[in-house]
């Protein structure tokens, strides 16, 4: 395992010392993960297809609840929803 230290710029950038970051190409997307104290880094390519279905699964949710908070759902007809769903 390697260890390094770096910190956080005014704007929330982290730098990854150079040592660690040779296997990750330019442009790699990172997905980070926040679990109480822990934040963890890892190449969104090693991700496999069902944990990437999940993540958006989850991203349009929280889209959905916060559409919901604001009020923006409408009542529908279950064959109305259906068809809109289907579009997804």
């Amino acid at each position: 395992m390697d260890v390094a230290v770096t910190r956080m710029s005014s704007k929330g950038q982290i730098v990854i010392p150079n040592e660690m970051r040779r296997e990750i190409p330019a442009g790699e997307k990172m997905l980070i993960i926040k679990n109480k104290g822990q934040f963890i880094l890892k190449k969104a390519s090693a991700l496999d297809k069902a944990l990437n279905e999940d993540l958006e699964f989850a991203r349009r949710t929280e889209e959905a609840w916060k559409r919901f908070d604001a009020g923006a759902f409408r009542s529908m007809e279950s064959k109305e929803f259906l068809k809109e769903l289907a579009k997804w």
